[in-house]
């Protein structure tokens, strides 16, 4: 499946051409923020902007991998969106509990049958949810075929057109990159967002890249970001300090020595990068938000570090990188081409917390002002 997949959505030049569609999703997020500053009291505080960017994220990839739009920015919101974000919360509410609970004999799982129902309820959910949208497009695709249109789409669409893969394999990869494209992308903006209210200097430098090599009013497509490095380097930082997924696991497929242990075939390993990325040895002034330090010095040097592999490494890679990178770095840009993003005086000092992903562990509350 993953081979089927990476085809259309593992490559920037293939997944440079959803670049249109974020940057609709972000036009109504930019509007929606106006909206919310205009109901603030102070006139310029968002609270909780994770609540903003769940919804900017799951709009997002919904409208790549459903090509069609879900609502998560409207006034209102559809009633079935409504519903996959509180089965979603739900998943994530008894995730800890189930996932201890699923490794019991199934006679002791009657100890915590609530979490356990909840959990299996919600999933229910987010299958459902997922399976309606794909059913939509496949029957207008249906209906252009019986018109004798020619059919032309995005990932959906050439997954049905290619049969490679079956309707239920369809179903659960959809599913699971909705699921997977959400909260870890919403959770990584609002620490960007955070890291730089509370560093302006490294804000204001972003800015000036910005104006510099693309203009204050530029819509940027997925060719300009290469021209603002400072962006990307601030999502690499920004996942190096907090990677949504704190660590990596495999299994050993041959018996490895490494570092003069034996590693027998079949052992479960795990990398907590997490704890890798705040080695010093890694990382001079490991604790220190240093977007910089991610540039490259010269024309041939490129910055690797696998202190930090926040997306995995290898054939195993997160398979939705590009699209998440895409989003975060159109969505960065423009948010800085129309604000100034600073702390409000509810702002406190955020820390994480492990809850299935690693997220803040307080609500982020900051000032949007408008650019003069």
């Amino acid at each position: 499946m993953r081979s089927v997949l990476r085809q259309r959505i593992l490559k920037p030049k293939d997944v440079a051409i959803f670049a249109g569609e974020i940057n609709q999703v972000i036009a109504d997020l930019i509007k929606r923020i106006y909206f919310l500053k205009s109901q603030a009291e102070d006139g310029e505080t968002l609270t909780n902007i994770n609540d903003l960017f769940f919804k900017y994220s799951m709009e997002g990839v919904a409208t790549i991998l459903y090509e069609s739009r879900l609502g998560c920015l409207e006034n209102s919101i559809p009633q079935a969106t409504v519903d996959y974000i509180e089965a979603l919360a739900l998943m994530f509410c008894t995730f800890k509990t189930s996932m201890y609970a699923g490794a019991l004999p199934r006679r002791l799982r009657l100890l915590i049958p609530k979490p356990w129902q909840d959990f299996c309820r919600s999933w229910d959910g987010l299958f459902e949810f997922s399976q309606i949208h794909v059913d939509n497009k496949l029957r207008d695709i249906r209906c252009q075929r019986e018109r004798g249109e020619r059919v032309r789409g995005g990932l959906l669409t050439y997954l049905f057109l290619s049969r490679e893969l079956t309707l239920e394999e369809i179903y659960a990869n959809m599913a699971e990159m909705l699921l997977a494209g959400v909260d870890t992308t919403s959770f990584t903006l609002s620490w960007a967002v955070y890291l730089l209210a509370r560093h302006p200097e490294v804000q204001q430098a972003l800015y000036r890249e910005i104006v510099r090599n693309l203009g204050k009013k530029h819509v940027p497509t997925a060719a300009d970001v290469p021209k603002v490095p400072l962006v990307r380097a601030l999502l690499k930082e920004t996942l190096r300090l907090f990677p949504v997924l704190p660590g990596n696991g495999r299994v050993t497929q041959e018996d490895l020595v490494v570092g003069g242990y034996l590693i027998p075939r079949g052992t479960q390993l795990a990398l907590c990068h997490y704890a890798t990325s705040y080695e010093d040895a890694n990382f001079p002034r490991a604790k220190e938000f240093r977007p910089e330090r991610w540039l490259r010095q010269g024309s041939l040097r490129r910055v690797d570090n696998f202190g930090s592999i926040p997306f995995g490494y290898g054939a195993r890679s997160c398979i939705g990188r590009r699209i998440a990178e895409l989003e975060i770095h159109l969505l960065v840009i423009q948010l800085l081409q129309h604000f100034e993003i600073k702390t409000s005086p509810w702002t406190k000092t955020v820390h994480a917390k492990t809850h299935g992903l690693l997220m803040p562990g307080e609500p982020i509350h900051v000032r949007f002002v408008n650019r003069k």
